[in-house]
């Protein structure tokens, strides 16, 4: 595929696996729950590999890791930890690459951060555990992880991802 295909194949990825995301929050039935759970794990699946394929070029290992994590959060369990990781070296690819626009990779980069933070916080309880929305903190740290996410996916789907500059920032 090309890297046209592959950012706008992303950003569909990613829309869709917001909506799945939030629509989740607010199911009633254990059915629709699944049915949203298997589409946001394939929505995974599809950022992993797309993504890799436009950062691959930027840093193989640190791209193969963020694909490794993302396939990780798409299996079942706890897979907001692999999110928050592949998110981060995702962001930061695209940051080094210069593949998007800077403050929105910084953005990316910082958001994912805070999240590899507040997940084990909440695995241990704090913040009314790992799958509690009703705590504003999570909310709080979410947002900008949400914003990032809507920006980038619009982002991919109307621009693309510029070709990688010679002399990539921060090498």
């Amino acid at each position: 595929m090309t890297r046209t295909t592959n950012a706008r194949l992303a950003g569909t990825a990613f829309l869709v696996y917001i909506v799945a995301g939030i629509a989740s929050l607010a199911a009633r039935s254990a059915g629709a729950t699944s049915l949203l759970a298997v589409l946001t794990s394939f929505c995974a699946l599809v950022l992993g590999v797309t993504l890799w394929s436009l950062t691959r070029d930027v840093d193989r290992d640190l791209s193969m890791m963020a694909l490794a994590c993302r396939l990780l959060e798409a299996a079942p369990g706890h897979g907001e930890m692999y999110f928050a990781v592949g998110s981060a070296l995702f962001a930061w690819l695209l940051l080094k690459g210069r593949l998007i626009p800077t403050a929105m990779a910084w953005l990316g980069l910082v958001a994912s951060s805070f999240l590899v933070l507040l997940i084990p916080l909440q695995m241990m309880g704090l913040f009314g555990g790992v799958r509690a929305w009703s705590s504003p903190v999570t909310w709080f740290l979410w947002l900008p992880m949400l914003v990032f996410e809507l920006a980038l996916s619009f982002w991919l789907l109307l621009r693309g991802v510029g070709a990688r500059a010679s002399g990539a920032l921060l090498e």
